[in-house]
């Protein structure tokens, strides 16, 4: 579904991107883990074509992102956003239902309100939750408030921006079993980025270890803690001699 080979991205001096080149089979939950400042969210924004690489090609399930009708091409995503990302001036309901009352995909009020009511049943949210706002909702709840927005046009891809940051162990467990439901649900093709393994472990059917702009390692989550890679073993372990204090 998703094919990158060799990008490159470099902002100025700061090269984020340096050959990076990852395949996501259709249908596959694919989690991207390293660092910060490895160049996760720059991957991610080159698939959406938020980001131009300086080189390289992508391809989402066989069409060119650079050559793409914009529209279209957006309709198929959906995205969970790191900090929620949710609109302090709407209602809930209006958040989720975001995309079904404008372009492309704009649907009757109605029906977008009774879509929006049920992807947060689907999440775990009751209906009278629908007319509160943002604020009025704890941390977890919003993180499934934005869950609930990113499957609402119901994509063929979704990728996932560090789901269960700022969440606690409970909380962030019930964030990782709906993800995984959902997507198996769908058949969606997501993306997860994260540096939360225990988050990875429970999301993922592949894993690709990112790091200093390139993938080093990637194969199934059950070879991820018996693969001899020197950049996995130390991130996963959370080491301080390896690799990867050896580059920075």
């Amino acid at each position: 579904m998703i094919r990158l080979a060799n990008v490159h991205k470099s902002f100025g001096d700061n090269h984020v991107l340096r050959g990076a080149s990852l395949h996501v089979p259709k249908g596959q939950s694919m989690v991207v883990i390293g660092g910060s400042g490895t160049g996760k969210s720059v991957l991610i924004k080159s698939v959406l074509g938020l980001v131009k690489p300086d080189s390289g090609k992508i391809e989402v399930n066989g069409q060119d992102v650079a050559r793409a009708d914009r529209d279209a091409f957006l309709a198929r995503f959906g995205m969970l956003f790191q900090g929620g990302a949710l609109f302090d001036s709407l209602t809930v309901w209006q958040n989720v239902a975001f995309r079904l009352l404008r372009g492309s995909l704009k649907r009757p009020l109605d029906e977008a309100r009774a879509v929006a009511i049920e992807k947060l049943r689907r999440v775990g949210l009751d209906k009278d939750v629908a007319d509160r706002l943002p604020a009025e909702l704890s941390g977890g709840m919003q993180k499934r408030v934005g869950l609930a927005r990113a499957i609402a046009a119901d994509p063929e891809i979704i990728f996932f921006d560090e789901p269960t940051t700022g969440l606690d162990p409970i909380m962030a467990g019930v964030i990782n079993d709906l993800i995984r439901e959902i997507v198996t649900e769908m058949g969606a093709t997501a993306v997860t980025i994260t540096h939360d393994m225990t988050s990875a472990r429970a999301i993922a059917d592949q894993v690709a270890m990112l790091h200093a702009g390139k993938v080093r390692w990637c194969g199934p989550i059950n070879e991820l803690d018996t693969t001899d890679d020197p950049y996995v073993q130390q991130f996963i372990h959370g080491r301080a001699d390896g690799p990867i204090a050896a580059l920075r």
